[in-house]
């Protein structure tokens, strides 16, 4: 029998102390709005404002936009998974009840 590996945590947060995690929120956040809103003004230009003929929209630029767009979610999703030293997580709360009622 294969020696199995060491358990893993579910959780892939990396933890941070505060001052890196509020770093890494903000220009991860700013980095993804500036590169989202980049990718839209470059398919914006490629596709002459969704006015242009086939044969003359940029398909390259296109490309570069839409790439531009995934990059930024990407940099976003990354960013969530800083956590502070501070931060408690939810599900290591055992004693905690719900507010349903």
């Amino acid at each position: 029998m294969p020696d199995s590996p060491p358990e893993e945590s579910e959780d892939a947060s990396v933890v941070v102390p505060m001052r890196v995690y509020k770093t890494v929120t903000v220009f991860s956040t700013l980095f993804a709005v500036v590169g989202v809103v980049g990718g839209f003004v470059l398919l914006d230009v490629a596709t002459d404002r969704a006015q242009a003929d086939l044969a003359e929209v940029s398909p390259l630029l296109a490309l570069l936009g839409v790439a531009l767009i995934v990059l930024s979610a990407a940099v976003y999703a990354f960013s969530t998974r800083f956590q502070a030293t501070e931060m408690g997580n939810a599900k290591d709360a055992e004693g905690e009840g719900s507010n349903n009622e």
